[in-house]
């Protein structure tokens, strides 16, 4: 993106980040502010990925999706991503999609070099200004939407959030 409203001050972002990543649940319990509980229709969005292919969350209907916007130089958003990773192995098969959306200012080509590195086995797209409003403004990072297989926003958290507690989550959605 050319004008990045998104991380209006990174430093700011950087500090809640790393706030999130020290105070982190599995350390100390989760937090019910960084489970926003909503029943909202997620909305639609069209983003292009790494490859150049544009995705469209009409793409994922009828799955569970977990939307993790993150950033390359985001601590907590680097150590949720092997557990994306592992969540996306165990349970693609029952209906999950993870899709990791990158709100980096930097370039496609570190963007897709970091996913390489990290060995993400799940679509990473490049956010733009349009769906970050869309999704109410991303002020922390990570910020994670959990969206049931009818399209609703059912979680939302915001900094890291233990795997244990995403994986209980979308294990009660994926259902039987």
């Amino acid at each position: 993106m050319k004008n990045r409203k998104i991380v209006r001050t990174p430093v700011a972002i950087a500090l809640l980040s790393l706030a999130a990543l020290v105070l982190r649940p599995g350390v100390a319990p989760a937090s019910e502010i960084n489970q926003a509980e909503s029943t909202k229709l997620a909305p639609g969005w069209e983003l292009p990925g790494l490859d150049g292919d544009t995705l469209r969350s009409a793409n994922f209907k009828g799955k569970v999706v977990v939307l993790d916007f993150w950033a390359t130089w985001c601590p907590p958003c680097r150590a949720e991503i092997p557990d994306f990773i592992a969540l996306q192995k165990k349970y693609a098969a029952q209906g999950l999609a993870v899709v990791g959306v990158s709100v980096d200012s930097s370039s496609l080509k570190t963007v897709k070099a970091f996913a390489q590195e990290m060995g993400i086995n799940y679509p990473v797209l490049l956010a733009d200004d349009k769906t970050v409003a869309a999704f109410g403004g991303i002020e922390v990072l990570p910020t994670t939407f959990i969206i049931d297989r009818t399209g609703r926003i059912v979680k939302q958290h915001l900094g890291y959030t233990a795997p244990t507690v995403v994986e209980d989550e979308i294990k009660k959605l994926l259902g039987p």
